[in-house]
């Protein structure tokens, strides 16, 4: 299955997530923000260098619903140019912020030349009263083999320290998975086309 990261990366939340992953030896698919990116570009590049692929979330976390292409095109080609940049890499996903997905979400990812992916299995890991047996059940409860889980290395859009949350839910995560024999990885490992 694969394992998904949005809104990062921050450079208080991302790093401390990077070892635990690291330490369970799972690689993942991190959706950036081109406007988060270029505050941390070191830690894009150390994304990278540490196995993980980066996709695009969007230059800013704004809502697509009600934007028109004129204004999702330029903000996902932003961001994608801010992250091909900065990892030497070509992106090859999209997730729009918030998962919402317009009319405007679909012709910026096409003339970005990105695939859109949501999720299939997420942590709710953005909630104020969430822990990590709570993200960690939420992930379980709608987990089927070929997931793609969303979880959070960031609070920027989400209550101040939740990404704690998500960093007390990886091992809890990663000791149910083994004992399942489940395979963990980013996106381009997941079978989809790119």
């Amino acid at each position: 299955m694969a394992l998904t990261f949005d809104d990062g990366p921050d450079p208080v939340a991302t790093p401390p997530i990077l070892d635990v992953l690291e330490s369970v030896g799972w690689r993942a698919t991190f959706f950036c923000l081109g406007s988060q990116a270029r505050r941390s570009p070191g830690l894009v590049r150390e994304l990278v260098d540490r196995g993980h692929e980066v996709g695009v979330h969007g230059d800013a976390h704004t809502s697509h619903l009600r934007r028109p292409y004129t204004w999702t095109v330029p903000d996902v080609q932003r961001a994608r140019d801010t992250i091909n940049d900065l990892t030497g890499a070509t992106a090859l996903w999209f997730r729009p912020p918030y998962g919402a997905v317009s009319a405007s979400s679909l012709v910026a990812a096409k003339r970005a030349q990105l695939q859109v992916v949501l999720w299939t299995s997420w942590g709710i890991d953005w909630k104020p009263d969430a822990t990590g047996a709570t993200v960690a059940a939420n992930v379980q409860r709608t987990l089927r083999p070929g997931a793609t889980v969303l979880l959070h290395d960031s609070d920027i859009t989400s209550a101040p320290g939740s990404w704690r949350s998500t960093l007390e839910a990886l091992p809890i995560l990663a000791a149910a998975w083994r004992e399942a024999g489940l395979t963990v990885g980013p996106l381009r490992e997941h079978g989809l086309a790119g």
